[in-house]
C-alpha cells in the first residue's frame, strides 16, 4: 500500500492546562475524502487548523505526503484551505481573487489567466471572472474561493465547514458540487463539518469526535450501520438511532431481547455476550429498521405522536417507559393513541454495553 498523503501519530493539542486534542491518530490515503465530523466544542476546527500549521501542537507526529511537519510553517505545507467565510478581497475581481496566490508567487500574467479559465470552467463560473465578489450570490462566492484554492494544486484541500452559511438549498447543490470537483480531481480532502447528513453522503471515510477524541474512524456506511457506541449511534441519522433498556439472554442460538413493559423480540444471531443469565444492555434499532405489520420479531406498541415529514411519517411508539421512532411510509394510516402492529428487522439491530455505550459483539 502506498505512503499516506497524512499521517497523524498521537497529535495531542492543548491551551495552558486546556487539553483540547487528546491522543489522535489516524492516516489518509491520497484521493481521499476525508470528513472530521462532530458537534460543537469537538475539537475537528482545532485538528484542522494543526493539518494546516495554524495551530502549533503540543505533541505527537503530523505529516504530510511522508514529510514531518510539526514545526513547518504554513506556506511551506503544499495545502490549500477553503474557509466558512468566503474571505475574498471585496475590490478585485473573480479572476483576480483566483489567481492572487499565483500573482503573489510572481507567475507570469498568461498563466494566471489561462488557470484562471480552466478552474472556471470546472466550477462552472466561466461568466463570472469579471464580476467583483458584492455582484455574486453566497453560492458563487463559495465557488471562488474553492478555485482560489484549485489553483495551486496542492497536496491537502483543507475545508473548514464552507456550507454552514448557504441555506439549505444552495448546500445541497454545493455537496454535488465538491463531490464533483473531488472525482474530477482525484483531489485529497480534509473536510470540517457538524452536519452528518454532509458527512455520510461526501465522505469515504468519516472521523467522529467528541471532546477531543476519537470516537470512531471508518466509512459512511460502517459508521452509520456499525457504531463504535451510544455517542456515534446518537450522534449519526435524522432520526438517531433508538437506543432502548433492555436484557438480553441466549436462547436457542440466538438470544431473547426483553424490552421494558415485557416486550419480548427473537434475534436469531449467536451473540457471544449474551449468557444463560439476563444482561441489561442498550438495544439500538435505527427507525427505518422498524415497519408496520407481522414479522418474525414484533410487538404491539401504543403511538405516542406522528410527524409528517415529507415522504415519511415519523411515528413514536412507546415500550414500557422507553420511546422509540419508525419510520414509515407518509401514506400510513395511524393516529396517535391506537395500538399497531411492528415488526423489528433485528438482522440490523446493535447492542451497547449498559456501563461504558460501547458496541457489544454480534454474529453477523
Amino acid at each position: 500500500m502506498p505512503s499516506p498523503v497524512l499521517n497523524i501519530e498521537q497529535l495531542e493539542k492543548r491551551f495552558g492546562d486546556v487539553e483540547v486534542l487528546k491522543d489522535i491518530s489516524l492516516s489518509m490515503q491520497k484521493g481521499e475524502f476525508l470528513v472530521l465530523l462532530g458537534p460543537s466544542g469537538c475539537g475537528k476546527s482545532t485538528l484542522l487548523n494543526c493539518i494546516a500549521g495554524l495551530e502549533e501542537i503540543s505533541g505527537g507526529v503530523l505529516e504530510i505526503d511522508g514529510a514531518v511537519m510539526n514545526n513547518v510553517p504554513p506556506k511551506d505545507r503544499n495545502i490549500a484551505m477553503v474557509f466558512q467565510s468566503y474571505a475574498l478581497y471585496p475590490n478585485m475581481t473573480v479572476a483576480e481573487n483566483i489567481t492572487f496566490g499565483m500573482k503573489v508567487r510572481r507567475e507570469d500574467p498568461a498563466s494566471r489567466k489561462a488557470k484562471a479559465a480552466e478552474v472556471a470552467r470546472l466550477l462552472q463560473i466561466e461568466a463570472l471572472l469579471d464580476r467583483k465578489p458584492a455582484q455574486l450570490s453566497g453560492g458563487q462566492r463559495q465557488r471562488v474561493a474553492m478555485g482560489r484554492a484549485l489553483v495551486r494544486e496542492p497536496t491537502l484541500f483543507l475545508f473548514d465547514e464552507p456550507l454552514s452559511n448557504l441555506d439549505a438549498k444552495l448546500r445541497v447543490e454545493m455537496r454535488a458540487e465538491i463531490k464533483r470537483v473531488h472525482r474530477v480531481l482525484g483531489a485529497s480532502i480534509v473536510y470540517v463539518t457538524h452536519d452528518q447528513i454532509e458527512a455520510l453522503t461526501m465522505a469515504t471515510k468519516i472521523v467522529v469526535l467528541k471532546g477531543g477524541v476519537v470516537q470512531q474512524v471508518g466509512t459512511p456506511t460502517e459508521i452509520y450501520n456499525h457504531p463504535a457506541n451510544t455517542f456515534v449511534a446518537d450522534f449519526m441519522g435524522s432520526p438517531p438511532m433508538n437506543l432502548l433498556e433492555a436484557e438480553i439472554v441466549a436462547e436457542y442460538g440466538g438470544c431473547m431481547v426483553t424490552l421494558e413493559g415485557g416486550v419480548q423480540l427473537f434475534d436469531p444471531r449467536p451473540n457471544p455476550s449474551a449468557t444463560g443469565v439476563p444482561m441489561p444492555v442498550l438495544l439500538g434499532v435505527r427507525p427505518e429498521h422498524i415497519a408496520l405489520g407481522k414479522g418474525k420479531a414484533q410487538a404491539t406498541l401504543p403511538v405516542v405522536e406522528v410527524e409528517l415529514a415529507g415522504s415519511d411519517k415519523l411515528v413514536q411508539l412507546k415500550a414500557g417507559a422507553s420511546k422509540l421512532i419508525a419510520r414509515l411510509p407518509a401514506d400510513s394510516d395511524i393516529e396517535i393513541g391506537q395500538d399497531v402492529l411492528v415488526s423489528f428487522d433485528m438482522g440490523k439491530a446493535c447492542y451497547f454495553s449498559k456501563p461504558s455505550g460501547g458496541r457489544l459483539p454480534c454474529v453477523e
